[in-house]
């Protein structure tokens, strides 16, 4: 009589930085697959646009679906004019395709916040190249009178003029890149809207709390991998979660991104032409009490060639962490803190987390990662010309 043996992959443990402190994820020892229509769906964004309320729910549902399950969907029919995405990629080109001493010129040791050009290795998940630019109220796509900012707000706008200045030289650089920007920006004002409807809120809830968001653009380029990177099975951009409400992402046909399913089973996010990918981010999750899922990815760039993304973060709704109370009927933006929303809680389910603002939500685990990597630059300063030893 014989008999069937079934063996369970071997897992290993995934440490995962977060504001409050390490947490840990069971990672099975099996390849990556791609991944399934019910893990990451291609949702038709066109009811976006309808003038039915009726039509924006059923697409809030969809949306509800993919974010309960795995917190990414790619989205289609989106609105961005593919042109747009084009110049956008030529300029983030031209752009890495410089000197390092050209890139320099915006380097983000300038900045006051986060702007600017970040070399390869100055992080702790990412050995690829980055630029950043943030939210600046002169360039929204919304206009609003620049002398009409409230007070409490301007100390939290973290656009700099420095980026721009240090890429005067790129003909039609800032106009292409900034025209990219505008129109992510739109698109995640009016999916905001949907996002609200799927929480069973009002559509216009987070309207008034994104006059002045959060809004990151980022351009990512990694170079192709070597053999030492490859014997080495080192990754592009190491495993880690987004901070803010979701994430917008371009990335080009050559593929690599990947996401750890709820069986910790990495699985490859595709690229499929004409999409982008949108995941749900930590501020998004606390907001709705976990009910969506902010999901742990990474890129595992294996290609033989160069690989671009163009990621917008959007929703850091940020603030003063002195307000202890939220008021949910007035319009709260850079200064607001913001607690679990009313639909996500009842007797039975109480809200997990204490009001914040994603900006100091954010800043915990920015600070947390600047530490880490000031403690990793000092070890490789130490060696092997250096070492410590004892008095």
């Amino acid at each position: 009589m014989s008999s069937t043996t079934t063996i369970t992959p071997s897992t290993s443990k995934l440490e995962l930085r977060t504001a409050y402190g390490p947490v840990f994820r069971d990672v099975l020892n099996t390849p990556p697959r791609d991944c399934t229509a019910d893990e990451i769906p291609i949702i038709d964004l066109s009811p976006l646009y309808s003038l039915k309320i009726e039509d924006r729910k059923e697409l809030a549902k969809e949306i509800r679906a993919a974010a309960v399950n795995t917190g990414f969907f790619y989205i289609k029919n989106h609105g961005i004019k593919e042109d747009v995405i084009a110049d956008a990629k030529k300029q983030l080109l031209a752009f890495f395709k410089q000197s390092t001493e050209d890139k320099m010129k915006i380097s983000q040791a300038k900045s006051k916040g986060f702007n600017g050009y970040k070399g390869p290795g100055r992080t702790n998940i990412s050995p690829s190249e980055s630029m950043m630019w943030q939210y600046d109220p002169q360039y929204d796509p919304d206009p609003k009178p620049l002398d009409a900012i409230p007070e409490e707000v301007k100390p939290w706008i973290r656009g700099e003029e420095f980026v721009w200045e240090g890429t005067s030289h790129l003909p039609g650089f800032k106009e292409e890149v900034l025209a990219y920007w505008a129109a992510c920006l739109t698109l995640s004002r009016k999916l905001v809207r949907i996002f609200a409807l799927s929480l069973d809120l009002a559509e216009d809830y987070f309207d008034s709390r994104t006059t002045y968001p959060g809004a990151d653009g980022v351009f990512n380029y990694y170079p192709t991998t070597t053999e030492e990177q490859r014997a080495k099975n080192s990754v592009g951009l190491g495993s880690h979660t987004d901070l803010q409400l979701f994430t917008l992402l371009w990335q080009d046909m050559t593929g690599g991104l990947q996401v750890l399913s709820k069986d910790g089973q990495w699985v490859k996010a595709v690229p499929v032409e004409g999409t982008i990918v949108v995941n749900i981010g930590d501020f998004m999750m606390r907001l709705c009490n976990d009910m969506y899922k902010s999901t742990v990815h990474r890129v595992y760039n294996r290609s033989t060639v160069e690989r671009v993304s163009m990621p917008f973060f959007f929703g850091k709704l940020e603030g003063q962490s002195s307000v202890s109370v939220v008021n949910q009927d007035l319009g709260l933006n850079f200064n607001c803190v913001e607690g679990v929303v009313p639909s996500c809680t009842s007797p039975e389910n109480p809200p997990k987390y204490e009001p914040i603002s994603c900006g100091d939500w954010c800043q915990l685990r920015f600070s947390l990662e600047s530490n880490e990597m000031k403690k990793r630059l000092a070890r490789e300063a130490q060696e092997p010309s250096a070492a410590i030893v004892a008095a």
